[in-house]
């Protein structure tokens, strides 16, 4: 059985991971963490059925007093570095699905993992869909030299853009320098209304509307053709799937991995 702590228990995502983990027959729910919520047996709060793991506050006191194999984290993006720094530094394997770590955090985790010999795994997305969208898109950009992302998220999320939405953008520009070929000479009546310019010029659009869960769309470009690709999450329960899956490579491994389309 592989030793699970949840960090965010409380949070949308995390009763979703809670829930998924006490289901799966080679999985063993050792902690849930949150900064709310604490003494509260988290088995009530996801099926109304005490499972005796009690909500605590503590993160570095859980690492050490219940020694989970694999902790996974969904918590705030203002924490994460953080978090991350001190699963690594306490040889703790995790999988995060934290957003908001920028290119230099990443660089500076893939570093501490190797010296620590620590497994890390980070994905912007756990959606199996999502993530085959990221993994189309890069394969469509060998082709169309002008394309634009947009993003739909609920208006709870606190990062803009979102990771799933950076994340492509890297992989696209992996295989095309310019996706603005052509593209006149443009002024902003109002800041910001061409989105966010990411790498290789890719426009990056970022709305936060109530009844979102998690959406994307990527369009590409060309003289006389427009290309698509989108995908739209339903359910949080779709993420799960993906997330035990990084889990299960990650308690056997002691990699460091950005993106979850590198295991599958």
């Amino acid at each position: 059985m592989i030793k699970i702590a949840v960090a965010g228990a409380l949070g949308k995502m995390g009763k979703e991971v809670v829930k998924a983990v006490l289901e799966a027959e080679d999985t063993e729910l050792v902690s849930a963490i949150d900064i709310k919520g604490e003494g509260y047996d988290i088995g009530k709060e996801i099926n109304g059925k005490e499972c005796g793991i009690y909500v605590e506050s503590g993160l570095e006191q859980a690492i050490k007093t219940k020694k989970p194999d694999v902790i996974i984290d969904f918590t705030q993006p203002n924490e994460i570095l953080n978090h991350v720094k001190l699963y690594i530094n306490n040889k703790v394997k995790s999988v995060i699905g934290t957003t908001g770590l920028q290119e230099k955090d990443i660089t500076e985790l893939k570093e501490m993992s190797k010296h620590n010999n620590t497994g890390c795994l980070i994905a912007p997305n756990f959606s199996t869909g999502a993530v085959l969208l990221m993994m189309f898109a890069k394969q469509a950009a060998k082709y169309f030299n002008n394309a634009e992302i947009i993003e739909l998220h609920h208006n709870q999320k606190k990062d803009a853009p979102s990771g799933t939405a950076i994340k492509t953008a890297q992989l696209m520009s992996e295989v095309n320098s310019n996706f603005s070929l052509g593209n006149c000479s443009e002024k902003e009546i109002i800041q910001g209304s061409r989105g966010g310019v990411s790498n290789s010029n890719i426009h990056i659009h970022s709305v936060r509307m109530p009844g979102y869960i998690a959406s994307q769309e990527v369009i590409f470009g060309a003289s006389g053709q427009i290309f698509k690709l989108s995908h739209h999450t339903m359910e949080r329960s779709c993420y799960m799937a993906g997330v035990l899956l990084a889990v299960r490579y990650i308690n056997e491994h002691n990699e460091f991995i950005y993106g979850l389309d590198n295991i599958m």
